[in-house]
C-alpha cells in the first residue's frame, strides 16, 4: 500500500512581475490573499524564469530543463517527447492528475498534455480530446451533454442553445480570462472525485496578460482619481505598435497602464482566494503542498517596451514564488538566488519520490538540498517571438526597429550584477545593487567583471546537454486565432 502523501498544487501567475506581488501599488495592497500564504508559509524574492515568455518558461518548470536543453521556444515552438515533465512523474508515483490552463501555449498544441489524466483547456467551450467526466462547464461533463441536448430541443431549439451554453460561457469570458471559470470546475472536480490517492493540480492562470481589462471596481482602487475607468480603457495596449514607434505613450499612460495591471493582478489574487477557499471546504488545504509562483513577467514602458518579449531584463525574469509550507527550503523568507528549473526538484523531495532517471535530466536543484546556494541564474531568448517578418507583416516597422531585436539572446545574474549578451556580438553589464532598473550599462567601467560573467557563462553552456531542433510546428486555426487574441504575431 502506498505510504499516504501531500497533494500538490502548483499554480503558475502568467505574467506576474514579482514587484507587484506581496507588495503594494498606489500605496494599496495588490495580492492580501497571496501574502497571507507568504506570512504563514514562506516567501522568495529572487527567483528568476529561464525564459521571458510562457511557452519555453513552462517547459523548464515541468521538465527542469533549460530552453538550450528542451529546445521549446519561438525557433521550435513545441516541447517534444525528448524529456520526461513532473506531472509525468507524479502520476507514475500513484497521483492523481490534473491540469487547467487558459494560455493555449501551455496546452496540447505544443506538448504539455502528456501525464495528465485530465487536462482542461479554458479556451475551449466543449473540451475536446480529453475526458470530460468530472469536470466540464457544469458539475460534470456528461451532465452538460445531457442538459444541453434537452434544452435544445424545448421551443426554439437555437434560442435555448444560445442561453444554456454561449451565455454562460460569455459572461464567463466578460469576467475575466478564465479564472472565474477555472476555479468552478477545479471545484466540481474536487467535489466528485475519489479521494483514495493524492492529487497533483496544475493550473495556469492568464490574468494578468495584455490586454488588462480588469473588473471596474478593482480598476477604480488603483487608477489615479482623475482618471476614468473609461478613459483607461482607451490608452492604446497594442505592444507592437508601441515597439515599433507607431504609438507615443506619455508617463500618464504608462502610470495608467501599471494601474490596470496592479488591478489584474489584484483581481487574480481574489480568485486565488477562492481556490483556497475551495480546497478548504474540500478538506484538502492542510493535505496539500501549495506552490504558486510566475512564469515570467511584463515590460510596461520599461527600456522602451511593452509585453514580454526582445530583453532579459529582470522586469520579464523576476517572478513572485509563495508556498503554504514552512519547511519549503527551510525558509520563511528567503533573498537566495532561485530557478524555475529548481521548483520540480524541490516538489519530489517534499512529497518524498526519488524518480532517479527524471532527476538525472533536471538541470536545477532542489531547495532542501542542505548546501543549496546558487552563484548564478541563467536567462535565454532563443529567437523574437513575434519574429521581424510577423511584425512587419501585422502592423508595419516604418522605423526599421526590429532590426535590433532580430537575434538570440543569454544572459548571467548574480547578486551583484547582470551580464547579458546578444548573437549580434552586443554586450550589457548592470551593477543590480547600485542600479536595480538596469538603466546604466556599466561594461566600458568593469572590464574584468564582463570577462568573469562571460567565462562563467561559456562554461556553463558547455556543461549542459545542449539540443539543436528547429522547423516549424504546424497549429490549428483556432490554437493560431486564439495566440493573436492573445498579442502572439505568428
Amino acid at each position: 500500500m502506498m505510504e499516504e502523501k501531500s497533494n500538490v498544487v502548483l499554480v503558475v501567475m502568467d505574467t506576474a512581475r514579482a514587484d507587484f506581488v506581496d507588495t503594494q501599488y498606489a500605496e494599496k495592497p495588490v495580492t492580501p490573499n497571496i501574502s497571507e500564504i507568504a506570512e504563514e508559509g514562506s516567501s522568495f524574492s529572487s527567483v528568476y524564469s529561464t525564459a521571458p515568455w510562457t511557452l519555453p518558461s513552462h517547459a523548464s518548470l515541468l521538465t527542469g530543463t533549460y530552453p538550450s536543453t528542451h529546445c521549446a521556444h519561438a525557433g521550435h515552438k513545441l516541447l517534444d517527447s525528448e524529456h520526461t515533465m513532473l506531472q509525468e512523474v507524479l502520476a507514475g508515483s500513484g497521483y492523481e492528475t490534473v491540469g487547467v490552463s487558459n494560455n493555449v501555449w501551455v496546452g496540447p498544441s505544443f506538448g504539455f498534455e502528456s501525464g495528465f489524466e485530465k487536462f482542461i483547456k479554458g479556451w475551449e467551450l466543449l473540451q475536446s480530446g480529453t475526458d470530460l467526466g468530472g469536470i466540464g462547464l457544469t458539475t460534470n461533463g456528461r451532465e452538460q451533454i445531457i442538459s444541453i441536448a434537452k434544452n435544445i430541443f424545448r421551443g426554439n431549439p437555437f434560442k435555448n442553445f444560445i442561453n444554456a451554453v454561449f451565455a454562460r460561457y460569455y459572461m464567463d469570458r466578460e469576467l475575466d480570462n478564465g479564472a472565474h471559470r477555472t476555479n468552478r470546475r477545479i471545484n466540481s472536480w474536487l467535489g466528485s472525485r475519489e479521494d483514495s490517492k493524492p492529487f497533483f493540480l496544475f493550473i495556469n492562470y492568464l490574468e494578468p496578460h495584455l490586454e488588462y481589462r480588469p473588473p471596474k471596481e478593482y480598476a477604480k482602487k488603483f487608477l489615479p482619481e482623475t482618471v476614468s475607468y473609461q478613459q483607461a480603457m482607451n490608452v492604446n495596449q497594442n505592444a507592437w505598435e508601441y515597439v515599433t514607434e507607431q504609438v507615443d505613450h506619455s508617463k500618464k499612460d504608462f502610470k495608467i497602464l501599471k494601474s490596470l495591471y496592479a488591478a489584474e493582478t489584484a483581481y487574480l489574487d481574489s480568485k486565488i482566494g477562492d481556490l483556497i477557499a475551495i480546497l478548504k471546504e474540500n478538506d484538502e488545504w492542510d493535505e496539500t503542498v501549495f506552490i504558486l509562483l510566475g512564469d515570467h513577467g511584463e515590460n510596461i514602458g520599461e527600456h522602451n517596451l511593452m509585453d514580454h518579449q526582445y530583453c532579459l531584463y529582470d522586469t520579464l525574469m523576476n517572478v513572485p514564488l509563495v508556498t503554504n509550507k514552512e519547511q519549503f527550503g527551510d525558509s520563511v523568507k528567503s533573498d537566495e538566488l532561485i530557478q524555475l528549473v529548481d521548483i520540480a526538484p524541490t516538489i519530489l523531495d517534499e512529497v518524498d519520490i526519488g524518480a532517479h532517471n527524471f532527476r538525472d535530466q533536471i538541470q536545477g536543484y532542489s531547495l532542501h538540498n542542505s548546501d543549496f546556494g546558487r552563484k548564478f541564474v541563467i536567462g535565454e531568448y532563443a529567437a523574437p517571438q513575434p519574429s521581424r517578418d510577423a511584425i512587419e507583416e501585422r502592423v508595419g516597422d516604418p522605423h526599421g526597429i526590429m532590426d535590433r531585436f532580430d537575434r538570440s539572446i543569454r544572459c548571467i545574474r548574480n547578486n551583484e550584477f547582470k551580464y547579458i549578451r546578444g548573437s549580434d556580438g552586443e554586450t550589457e553589464l548592470y551593477n543590480i545593487k547600485s542600479d536595480p532598473g538596469e538603466s546604466q550599462n556599466v561594461s566600458n567601467e568593469y572590464p574584468e567583471m564582463c570577462e568573469q560573467l562571460e567565462q562563467q557563462l561559456d562554461h556553463w553552456l558547455d556543461s549542459i546537454n545542449k539540443r539543436n531542433v528547429s522547423g516549424e510546428v504546424s497549429m490549428g486555426k483556432s490554437t493560431q486565432q486564439r495566440l493573436e487574441d492573445l498579442g502572439y504575431l505568428q
